[in-house]
């Protein structure tokens, strides 16, 4: 006898998606559209699985999923939602989904979610106490999505986790969100920036020291890992820690223990650790800048934030939001016209949300008239177009038209002759635009990172020569 799943979805288009994929698969389906239909179906028959939309006909699946967890006792149920935000997926993890999937969503990722459901039957661990309302990221966009499934994943375990990504992506805001949301929430919460502490002293910011242990130490000083006790270290920019405080960092995380610098007693210290760093740690490990032990000590989770230019539909609830933040900070209150919020997204923000963020104070500040228009934007930041603009396009269009005048390849060549042409300034584009990191570099152009690697080899491209040092 097959698994019966019950589908709560209103979207006709997309149910039918879903029940011919899970019908494939040799399950039954019940397909409903609302609360009430959901909670008589689930009266009257017994389910292996759940999969419930969040704004349905008469209400919202996630606020009534207790109701239908007491109607289908153990029943593991996947959440789908078009209300993409960190909001959401924090509720979906708090009302202890088994998963959660936004919209839209990758087809083969649902049924494998469903087979792996079916196939537990079991409760998910025990949510922790509802968090604040206030969420610390902000976007919608599919790239975000896999941010917020990931933090969701990590709340109610003390895994390690590594948050990579450019200056300014909001790396520490991660691990905020990850503490605040997660079981740890009543602990401290200690941030240390690696690369902004000379080398000399850093051991002595981690560890503490004891008094007289060297010139100036005139008194004993606790570090920031026994500050964090209970709660959280935040250790950002991690690629720039020195090579003698990786080692000792490694063992703290293998202990479990610290020694203050002139101490000899060993300390015990419960902190989770989240590190972060916007530097390529692979070729750092080839050459030997980074310890290559603790790198898998520290990427047990690892969480890749996406530049801004990889996400720019998240550029206009950003400006929304830094607007309102701005004005609750004392600036004038501001609205952007829908120009100027095109002028936004055509920008390059190669300092990602943290340039986006001072760009519209800075408007808020500035401007003239409370509605900001793309004129006013222009006069108050100038005017930039950002790579993939109409213009651009235009000239790549006219670029290719040029070389193959010039060129003139004969009959039945010309698709690989041009691909032959432009593939390797495209690859070095890309490195470029992502600091020679080959995983974001492949996810840049569509193609998958072996392939890029290869490319990269057949076309002789040195890949170090785009590693960002600064």
């Amino acid at each position: 006898m097959s698994d019966k799943i019950l589908l709560v979805e209103d979207d006709s288009a997309i149910a039918t998606v879903i029940i011919a994929a899970l019908e494939d698969e040799g399950y039954s389906i019940d397909r409903c559209s609302s609360i009430a239909e959901r909670n008589r179906l689930l009266d009257q028959d017994g389910y292996s699985l759940m999969l419930t939309d969040v704004m349905l006909e008469d209400g919202d699946g996630l606020s009534t999923m207790s109701d239908a967890k007491a109607r289908g006792p153990g029943m593991p149920i996947i959440v789908l939602s078009a209300q993409n935000t960190l909001d959401t997926a924090v509720r979906a993890s708090d009302n202890e989904a088994f998963e959660y999937f936004p919209k839209p969503f990758d087809l083969d990722e649902l049924v494998q979610a469903v087979r792996q459901a079916v196939g537990q039957r079991q409760k998910s661990p025990a949510a922790p106490e509802a968090a604040g309302d206030g969420m610390p990221l902000v976007g919608r966009s599919q790239a975000m999505q896999g941010v917020y499934r990931m933090i969701t994943r990590v709340l109610r375990n003390d895994l390690t986790v590594l948050v990579t990504g450019e200056s300014g992506t909001g790396k520490e805001l991660v691990a905020e969100a990850i503490h605040e949301l997660g079981s740890r929430r009543t602990g401290p919460f200690v941030a240390v920036n690696a690369g902004a502490i000379p080398a000399d002293l850093i051991e002595s910011e981690l560890f503490g020291h004891e008094k007289g242990a060297f010139t100036g130490a005139i008194a004993q000083a606790i570090g920031k890992f026994e500050q964090a006790n209970g709660g959280t270290l935040f250790l950002d920019e991690i690629g720039d820690m020195p090579a003698e405080a990786q080692t000792r960092l490694l063992r703290a995380l293998q202990s479990g223990q610290i020694r203050r610098v002139g101490g000899r007693q060993e300390i015990a210290v419960d902190v989770r650790i989240i590190a972060a760093t916007n530097r390529d740690l692979a070729p750092m490990i080839e050459n030997g800048r980074f310890r290559e032990d603790l790198f898998y000590r520290l990427n047990v989770v690892p969480i890749e934030l996406p530049p801004l230019r990889e996400r720019r539909e998240d550029i206009d609830v950003l400006s929304q939001h830094f607007l309102a933040q701005a004005a609750e900070d004392g600036l004038p209150s501001r609205q952007l016209a829908e120009d100027a919020i095109a002028m936004l997204e055509a920008r390059n923000w190669r300092g990602n949300v943290r340039e986006l963020r001072n760009v519209i104070y800075r408007l808020a500040l500035m401007a003239r008239e409370d509605l900001i228009d793309a004129a006013s934007l222009a006069d108050i930041i100038g005017v930039e177009k950002a790579p993939g603009a109409a213009g651009e396009q235009s000239g790549f269009a006219g670029a290719l038209d040029q070389w193959l005048a010039e060129n003139n390849p004969r009959s039945g060549a010309i698709y690989h002759a041009a691909l032959a042409a432009f593939e390797k300034p495209l690859i070095e584009h890309a490195l470029e635009e992502t600091g020679g990191n080959q995983l974001r570099a492949s996810k840049l152009l569509g193609i998958n990172r072996n392939t890029l690697r290869k490319r990269i080899g057949d076309l002789s491209i040195d890949p170090d020569r785009f590693t960002r040092t600064v």
